[in-house]
């Protein structure tokens, strides 16, 4: 069968999201570690003030200390948040858009975390967006900035560009080959890390990973972009030859349509296994060995993890009652 989807432009059977995230901080306030709650709420009415009656930018002030632990949680799980944010939420606030792609973190690790979400291989296309914000903020507010060694932030990891550029990646095929760690070395030479979808200290599930860059202090933002993508594309293309050799077993397609199967007929379902099977389901489809949208499966890979259930239906359902209702979402997506 033929792929079912053209996807050359923007590699989105192997790049489910690109973000960009740009850390800064007020010149006139201690670093967030060291403010009380109070102080972290000024800095919130400082910064939300200064991006009010923007042409273009309508974005929802979430004060974090008001949301449940599921709601906070659903946040991280839809990569809008990072987990610690979704933690101490005690003087803390999100500036969030409709559609989830501009996402801005207030009092995390730095003041303000300018974050900027879209799907499949978009760098400039994000950074653009990211740094139209950020020159807002340059502009209403007094950013923390040197001139030898350029954004200040809490971090020292982060100085220079202030900026981490990543790539959510499905590599199903180079991670079933064992090719993962070998990657993983290379890539660090490079100035990038290989990390679970989650970023740092995460696991790896479903076969998704993030690449991300290392280094913000001596390179250009124009640099590190061109570097993660150039690194990007070499394995998108490793992950299609990959595939292609895989998808000629025939082990490999009754895997894909047992998964399929699992999925539209399971009654109760977790989230590990959830994972597995629509990772190896995502592979049939952009393999086109199965008839089924990829951007539908990768939205399931996010709508079903727990929290995000429990947003869905208001509630905090326990483990049980949540692989029922996980059950039947993809029975109803997948039908």
């Amino acid at each position: 069968m033929e792929p079912n989807k053209n996807f050359s432009n923007t590699q989105s059977d192997i790049v489910l999201s690109t973000r960009i995230r740009l850390a800064r901080n007020l010149a006139d306030y201690p670093f967030p570690v060291k403010l009380p709650p109070e102080g972290r709420r000024d800095v919130v009415e400082k910064v939300s003030n200064g991006l009010k009656d923007i042409p273009g930018l309508d974005l929802k002030l979430i004060d974090m200390g008001s949301l449940s632990d599921y709601e906070a949680v659903s946040l991280a799980e839809r990569h809008l948040i990072s987990p610690e944010f979704a933690g101490i939420r005690d003087g803390r606030a999100l500036l969030l858009s409709k559609d989830g792609n501009i996402s801005i973190m207030l009092c995390e690790e730095d003041h303000i975390r300018i974050q900027v979400i879209y799907p499949a291989l978009v760098l400039e296309e994000a950074y653009g967006e990211a740094s139209r914000i950020d020159d807002i903020f340059d502009e209403k507010l007094k950013i923390a900035f040197d001139e030898r060694i350029g954004y200040l932030t809490q971090c020292p990891t982060n100085l220079g560009t202030g900026m981490r550029a990543s790539v959510l990646l499905h590599l199903p095929a180079l991670s079933k080959c064992g090719q993962i760690s070998r990657l993983a070395n290379t890539v660090s030479k490079l100035g990038l890390t290989i990390r679970g979808s989650y970023g740092e200290g995460t696991g790896v599930n479903g076969d998704i990973y993030q690449l991300s860059n290392q280094i913000t202090l001596g390179i250009s933002e124009k640099a590190a972009l061109n570097n993660l993508k150039s690194i990007t594309m070499q394995l998108a293309t490793q992950e299609r030859a990959a595939r292609e050799d895989l998808i000629k077993k025939i082990e490999v397609t009754d895997k894909i349509h047992r998964s399929l199967g699992i999925l539209q007929n399971a009654r109760t379902i977790n989230t590990d296994e959830l994972m597995e099977l629509l990772s190896w389901v995502r592979l049939g489809a952009v393999a086109g060995e199965i008839n089924i949208e990829p951007d539908i499966l990768t939205k399931l890979f996010v709508d079903l993890q727990p929290a995000t259930i429990n947003a869905s239906i208001g509630m905090a359902a326990d483990m049980n009652k949540r692989d029922i209702i996980r059950a039947d979402m993809v029975r109803k997506a997948l039908s």
